[in-house]
């Protein structure tokens, strides 16, 4: 049985190769504990969806081609079969540095809304 190996990411239609270990969030509806008295009840909120992947500065790479403060599509593709579509996503968080010696790793983070699964 195979288990997910691979992730591709494709950013606006532009793929970017990324490194082993990249994480995916799914967003959602998630239940929050509430408790009063000798009771625990449930409180629902919404969660984004967040995904996280390390990639490389290569050369004739411009920057600007992959950091950008607005909205776009993020497509994760699984070697597993599943992707996942947000049509919100942003990258999200501090501008990332570029880590030299290492083949320019540079961090990105998306953030988006609840995705559409394709299997």
């Amino acid at each position: 049985m195979q288990v997910l190996g691979i992730i591709d990411i494709v950013w606006r239609g532009r793929n970017i190769p990324v490194e082993k270990g990249s994480k995916m969030r799914l967003g959602g509806i998630m239940n929050n504990p509430v408790t009063y008295g000798r009771k625990v009840a449930r409180a629902q909120e919404f969660q984004g969806s967040e995904v996280t992947v390390k990639t490389h500065l290569e050369r004739g790479q411009r920057w600007g081609n992959t950091w950008d403060s607005s909205e776009g599509e993020l497509q994760v593709i699984c070697d597993t079969g599943q992707s996942y579509i947000f049509g919100d996503a942003f990258l999200s968080g501090d501008i990332p540095d570029i880590t030299g010696g290492d083949g320019g790793d540079i961090e990105l983070k998306w953030s988006a809304s609840a995705a559409i699964e394709i299997l």
